[in-house]
């Protein structure tokens, strides 16, 4: 595997790729590495603020003249592919107003979301790998568990396509990019993206080393801006793809295959864990999430014409 050029690694590449200037700290996961998490702020709390300093540090956010201040937080750990969607814009801040609170986003992978959630750091987590999910709830880390909504990962590539991947199944296509020793970009995080891919690598029994297999260790917005500068293979989430889709010159390669069908859901951790952690509005957020009124949000958020995200608790969904 090649070593990520420096230039891929910078700060101002992941920056570039958040889609809301509400960032306003880093933080640390309990595991042995140390994973840099990017924070959206969405509000203000009576909880200590998640960068560790005082509140009196930390810029104080207007409100309207005759208004109070937010009286609760909501920390929500969620992957980048949500954050970068666009999505969040729109379902957050309606949340914040009708309850009057702040929801706290710390979007980083699955992996490191679901240990955020073990450790008892946040409130929720909104994540997409089942199968993690269901470690999770049954290792007692959460109280809850929500289908939100689904998309579908795309397999997109360099137009000229050196590894003809296009018309093939995901994990041929797969197979043509390391049979060829063709560039492909991973996450290499442990995030749901990753973890579908090695999910992938497994159906093709097993992924072989090459030299321009490169694991990014990034969010999949600069994960893919990255593939794109390196014209090379890369496993997104359709999400982040339309998002996106009109800064890089690749193309989608695979798309629409069951073995890609990608859900997310919710899971509200145990409050048994930390007496700070505030279940009571986790369980509003989830109620939220899957009411009529955020579902019609979700299966109405468009980009060029195009859904971004398929509701999974609307009784009659809007065709696609």
């Amino acid at each position: 595997m090649t070593l990520l050029p420096k230039d891929y690694t910078t700060n101002g590449n992941i920056k570039a790729a958040m889609p809301r200037d509400r960032v306003f700290s880093s933080w640390m996961t309990r595991s042995v590495l140390l994973i840099s998490l990017s924070t959206l702020v969405v509000g203000c709390s009576d909880r200590q603020p998640t960068d560790g300093k005082p509140e009196s540090s930390k810029t104080a956010v207007p409100h309207a003249s005759g208004s109070s201040p937010p009286e609760s937080v909501l920390k929500v750990a969620s992957t980048t592919s949500t954050r970068d969607s666009g999505l969040l814009d729109v379902l957050l801040p309606e949340f914040e107003k009708a309850n009057n609170c702040r929801i706290d986003l710390i979007a980083v992978g699955t992996g490191a979301a679901l240990k955020l959630g073990e450790a008892g750091d946040v409130d929720a987590v909104l994540v997409h790998a089942r199968s993690a999910e269901d470690k999770f709830m049954d290792g007692g880390h959460g109280i809850r568990h929500e289908p939100i909504m689904h998309n579908f990962f795309i397999i997109a590539g360099p137009a000229a396509d050196p590894a003809q991947a296009k018309g093939h199944d995901a994990v041929s296509a797969l197979q043509k990019v390391a049979t060829g020793e063709h560039r492909f970009v991973s996450r290499g995080d442990d995030s749901g993206t990753h973890k579908r891919e090695q999910s992938l690598w497994l159906k093709a029994e097993g992924r072989p080393e090459w030299e321009d297999y490169v694991e990014s260790g990034q969010g999949m917005g600069p994960t893919l801006i990255m593939a794109d500068e390196m014209n090379a293979y890369v496993l997104t989430d359709e999400g982040t793809w339309l998002k996106q889709s009109d800064k890089v010159q690749l193309v989608p390669m695979v798309k629409g295959a069951d073995d890609l069908k990608n859900p997310y859901a919710m899971m509200v951790v145990n409050p048994d864990k930390s007496s700070a952690i505030n279940a009571d509005l986790a369980n509003k957020f989830s109620d939220f999430l899957i009411s009529k009124r955020a579902q019609e949000l979700i299966a109405n958020y468009e980009i060029k014409g195009q859904r971004l995200f398929h509701p999974d608790r609307l009784k009659q969904e809007t065709p696609e």
